[in-house]
């Protein structure tokens, strides 16, 4: 007996696809041009003001051409010997090394009691040293000019990395801490119990991790005092001990400016600067990152 096997029924046709809205485009499907185009004017608008100070500063004095050629180096030379900006230079270094290294320093152990200690005005002295920061620089000249003729030290570059100091300190100890608070206490610990006083666990296991904190609040104590214009201005009347910020500005006079030496100057300020930020691009971005990360 043969049994008829039944047709399998057919399959539903199908349903039409419901119309989705337009798929969101990704980073890398976005044309090229429109990330190039923008970050090419902002390029423009940068480098063009580098630029021009390039062109004075190499370009031969009362040329007018838009290109630095022949390429001359005579106002180099000119603010280096005869502005004395060899001086200033070596008493920008001074201050700027100083600065950085008392303002880590004090802010090291400032930001390590508090992250890790609590006392009864913890917050009345977190909140003194974030209002601190409203107070412009020209309020400190009258008390610190008063402290500093009374102690003899007008006229000393002691007296600007003290103020550089006293102006930096607050900010670099909230950075600090708050570096400090990123670290386990468990890590200290475990120090303590394999026999390290508080100080030897601090430096044998908390201050490696530091390490980009303390670059970070360090170039900015050191870029902060390798620029700052007013308290070198104000404690400083001795030409010798001036810093290039105030020698820059001895180039410029009431009846003329020698926009040549003015440049090749400027060129001479900012050069270190951006060598030292070449070279600790690094440890700066993780610095910056870090603050940011709750531990």
């Amino acid at each position: 007996m043969i049994t008829e096997i039944a047709p399998a029924p057919e399959r539903a046709a199908a349903e039409p696809a419901r119309p989705r809205g337009r798929r969101r485009r990704t980073w890398d499907e976005v044309p090229r041009w429109q990330i190039y185009l923008p970050l090419s004017v902002y390029l423009l608008f940068t480098l063009v003001p580098f630029y021009w100070i390039l062109l004075f500063a190499l370009r031969p004095a009362g040329s007018t051409s838009l290109v630095p050629w022949p390429l001359t180096f005579e106002h180099f030379e000119k603010v280096w010997t005869e502005r004395s900006f060899g001086t200033y230079f070596q008493n920008s270094v001074i201050v700027g090394v100083a600065t950085l290294v008392l303002t880590t320093v004090v802010a090291l152990a400032g930001g390590y009691a508090l992250a890790r200690f609590d006392f009864r005005i913890k917050r009345g002295f977190m909140l003194a040293l974030l209002c601190s920061q409203f107070v412009p620089g020209a309020l400190l000249l009258v008390p610190l000019f008063q402290i500093f003729a009374k102690l003899s030290m007008i006229n000393s570059l002691g007296s600007v990395v003290i103020a550089e100091t006293v102006f930096q300190l607050p900010l670099s100890m909230i950075l600090i801490s708050g570096f400090i608070r990123n670290v386990p206490p468990s890590l200290e610990e475990a120090a303590w119990v394999d026999g390290c006083s508080r100080f030897a666990a601090f430096r044998i296991v908390v201050l490696p991790l530091l390490r980009p904190g303390l670059v970070a609040v360090g170039s900015f104590a050191f870029v902060h005092a390798w620029n700052h214009f007013l308290f070198a201005l104000m404690f400083l009347s001795d030409q010798g001990k001036q810093t290039i910020p105030v020698g820059l500005n001895t180039l410029m006079s009431a009846d003329s400016v020698d926009l040549g030496a003015l440049a090749a100057g400027g060129i001479v300020a900012a050069v270190p600067v951006v060598i030292v930020f070449a070279f600790i691009q690094k440890w700066l971005i993780t610095g910056f990152s870090a603050g940011a990360v709750k531990g």
